[in-house]
């Protein structure tokens, strides 16, 4: 069995979200944005957060004057500023650029330095003694200034591998000058894991405190990082989520699950830990980057198990096909529902949302149902709300709080200010049958206002429905014009968000079924503390 290493003395989570992370392609942050994810970002255990480059840009100098009078508050956290060693020929404590670290009021400061000879030479345009006078000069001018200096050697590990003596001279040179941590950046990230170990090694000889900072361009930050770690670093940077230019930074929640959960290392408290999905999805949330639901740990579909040989395990064992415990992360296992399915993954789901299926032949029925309609095109994978349905009817519970009995829509070439589309519903309440009229831009909204003006008398909480995301996809080509289309519409409340499906040989057939499952499964009566279907 391969022995893990032992926890250091002092170990420092590093997020530079609001400074690498922001450098996303099409990924901006105003100081909003960043003081919720400074605060999000306190609330997950990180010990350092990078805010920005104060001097180098007015939104990031905003955010520190924002933070050093009172908006930002942290609890563990300390903030970080970021920014270079001092210029060409000139002297820390005159560059503007330098001053402006000191005025950002941060306890701690983080400079990038060069160690790759090459950007030296054609990059700053100097030769490599000033190089290193630079790096002193910045930083010793900084602990005189009472800030704990950490120094990001950048590409340092192509450095090393073209003139291995200059990178570890850099590394030499900022602790000699007081850097408090070196920081080795693999800032193209082309490193692999195998690679990292005698290169991070020869770094720690030097005798000071070592961090790693890993790019996702190999696909191996996460690996890289923990390589590192293996070999001797104590301070790891990273971003949620993994945001960053190019393919991204290493991912800071899943190298700090690897290291809590598999290294057994206590890198933040184990309450801390548990909140992780619910973090990486606000975090997510105030970026506008949709979370990527592949993402280990806490991804929607971390835990999710979909063959049925799986599902049959995991009746009798949770773990046999799970890695780890997913509510230590504040994750959940599902079951998804597909032709793949057996009738063990349907008694699961069946658990999952609330119904008893033990009886097999009724599991088998249900079972048999999903794939005739999966084979029609349908998928429950993401659609619960629609699998609920589906439930219910079968179960004979599916008791409609109302039932359409006729619908049409039509759309012009030529629009008016009110839209290109009418749409007419017609809707039976109990003995009370309403139809009304809906004009829009697109055959969908103006379904969704007729729907929703039929309903909203009835029903007051249909006021507070808003389809919040639409998703089309044609997935059966070989009948021309004929083709099968599959809508899948998410549908939020304010406090829950459900997922419905409909098919059918058009958009508008497809689209129509998916909304009116929506506003179905919206109004059912739910008996449960959280409603099933919702995630």
């Amino acid at each position: 069995m391969t022995t893990l290493p032992v926890a250091p003395d002092a170990f420092h989570l590093y997020d530079t979200t609001l400074r690498d992370g922001a450098q996303q392609e099409g990924l901006r942050l105003t100081v909003a944005d960043k003081l919720k994810i400074a605060r999000l970002l306190d609330e997950l255990g990180v010990d350092f957060i990078e805010g920005g480059w104060p001097g180098a840009n007015p939104n990031d100098t905003a955010f520190f004057a924002a933070a050093a009078s009172g908006e930002l508050e942290l609890e563990h956290a300390k903030l970080a500023a970021f920014g270079a060693t001092r210029r060409v020929g000139g002297k820390a404590s005159s560059d503007p650029l330098t001053r402006a670290l000191v005025d950002a009021q941060t306890e701690v400061v983080c400079l990038v330095a060069k160690s790759h000879d090459e950007h030296v030479f054609r990059a700053l345009r100097t030769d490599l003694t000033e190089n290193l006078a630079m790096i002193t000069d910045t930083v010793q001018f900084l602990t005189g200034e009472g800030r704990r200096v950490f120094v990001d050697c950048e590409h340092f590990f192509d450095g090393y591998r073209a003139n291995p003596s200059y990178a570890l001279e850099v590394v030499r040179a900022s602790a000699d000058a007081g850097a408090e941590v070196v920081v080795l950046c693999d800032t193209n990230g082309g490193m692999l894991p195998t690679w990292m170990g005698e290169i991070v090694s020869a770094a720690g000889a030097v005798g000071v405190d070592l961090g790693i900072h890993c790019h996702n361009d190999t696909g191996c930050a996460v690996a890289n990082t923990l390589a590192a770690v293996d070999a001797g670093a104590m301070h790891v940077q990273g971003t949620m989520n993994g945001h960053g230019e190019r393919t991204g930074n290493a991912d800071l929640v899943t190298v700090m699950a690897n290291l809590q959960l598999k290294y057994g290392w206590s890198v933040v408290p184990h309450q801390n830990l548990a909140k992780a999905t619910s973090i990486s999805h606000a975090v997510a949330a105030v970026t506008h980057v949709a979370p990527n639901a592949r993402q280990p740990y806490v991804g929607h579909s971390a835990f999710a198990h979909k063959a049925g040989l799986h599902a049959s395990a995991i009746k009798v064992d949770a773990n046999l096909y799970q890695h780890t415990d997913p509510t230590l992360v504040g994750n959940d296992m599902r079951m998804l529902v597909s032709d793949m399915a057996g009738r063990a993954n349907i008694q699961l789901k069946g658990d999952e949302l609330g119904f008893d299926l033990s009886d097999r032949e009724v599991a088998a029925r249900i079972t048999d149902r999903v794939k005739q309609r999966e084979a029609a095109g349908y998928s429950y994978e993401s659609a619960d709300a629609s699998f609920e349905l589906l439930l219910r009817d079968e179960l004979g519970e599916l008791e409609a709080p109302f039932a359409v009995q006729k619908w049409r829509v039509l759309t012009s070439s030529e629009p008016t200010e009110e839209g290109d589309s009418e749409a007419t519903v017609k809707v039976a309440v109990g003995e009370r049958v309403t139809s009304r009229v809906g004009e829009a831009f697109g055959p969908l909204s103006a379904l969704d206002i007729a729907l929703r003006q039929a309903l909203t008398p009835a029903f007051k909480a249909v006021e507070g429905f808003e389809l919040i995301d639409y998703k089309v996809r044609i997935i059966e080509m070989g009948h021309g014009t004929d083709a099968i289309v599959r809508v899948l519409i998410d549908t939020s409340d304010g406090d829950r968000t459900w997922t419905t499906v409909g098919v059918g040989t058009n958009v508008v057939e497809a689209s129509w079924e998916a909304l009116h499952d929506a506003y179905l499964w919206g109004l059912l009566p739910h008996h449960a503390a959280e409603p099933a279907g919702v995630r």
